[in-house]
């Protein structure tokens, strides 16, 4: 199963990324993978690499780029809770800077990238994401309705615009969805509210607090990491491309 490193060019420059893809010189459905805001690193790799064991084409974008190459900052193999708030304070000019004008001008560049590639089979492709990267998985999915047929994402701030902001933000929505939130995240009066803005749209989705966990519990190299909680979200994002996505 080889991980390939790439650059994806972009209006603003060149955006390196990494392409983790079943080596049996077939097609396989494409999806563009956010990352969480410490970016890429092994865990991500370890993670891309299990969705394309189960056929998939995975693309995964450092979309900080302009600041830097990966890695973006300097972290260390374990996040505990110290090093977490030195990161956060690094990165969040970081993710102010990145204004939904350069979110959607760089996911035009990756689809357009992840489609093109002589792996990726015909049709549409799947969007997913990880705490900021959920946001940006949500933000290219509805701007690029026709593209992607399913997005998911976990513990991240979809849901922190309130109701108006939500239905403007699903108001182009058609793809299918799953939302997996932390309980530390979001109020199950907050996931009500964000399920009756998809509800609205007239969209098929999933949406759910997983119980006993907080923001980051897909990350395996840091303190929020859930074992039973990762296992979960594998189950709900296969299941959602398995169905969403053609295959072969």
């Amino acid at each position: 199963m080889p991980i390939k490193t790439v650059q994806i060019p972009t209006a603003d420059g060149r955006a390196d990324a990494f392409a983790a893809f079943p080596d049996d010189g077939e097609r396989h459905p494409g999806v563009l993978m956010y990352g969480d805001a410490f970016g890429i690193r092994p865990v991500l790799r370890e993670m891309a690499l299990e969705l394309a064991v189960h056929g998939y084409y995975v693309l995964v974008p450092n979309f900080f780029y302009r600041q830097g190459p990966t890695p973006v900052i300097e972290l260390p193999e374990y996040i505990g809770e110290e090093a977490r708030t030195a990161a956060i304070a690094q990165l969040m000019p970081l993710i102010e800077a990145h204004t939904t004008e350069r979110v959607l001008s760089d996911a035009d560049a990756y689809l357009s990238f992840l489609t093109a590639q002589p792996e990726v089979g015909a049709g549409p492709v799947a969007v997913t994401g990880y705490c900021i990267g959920g946001l940006l998985a949500m933000r290219t999915a509805v701007a690029y309705p026709g593209q992607v047929a399913a997005v998911a994402g976990f513990h991240s701030p979809v849901g922190a615009d309130g109701p108006d902001g939500l239905r403007r933000l699903f108001s182009t929505l058609t793809a299918q969805v799953h939302l997996g939130h932390a309980e530390t995240d979001m109020t199950p009066e907050a996931v009500g509210e964000l399920n009756e803005a998809l509800d609205a749209a007239g969209v098929e989705y999933t949406s759910e607090i997983y119980p006993g966990t907080v923001h980051g519990f897909t990350m395996a190299d840091t303190d929020a990491f859930d074992p039973a909680a990762l296992r979960h979200h594998w189950d709900r994002l296969l299941t959602l491309l398995d169905r969403a996505l053609v295959h072969g």
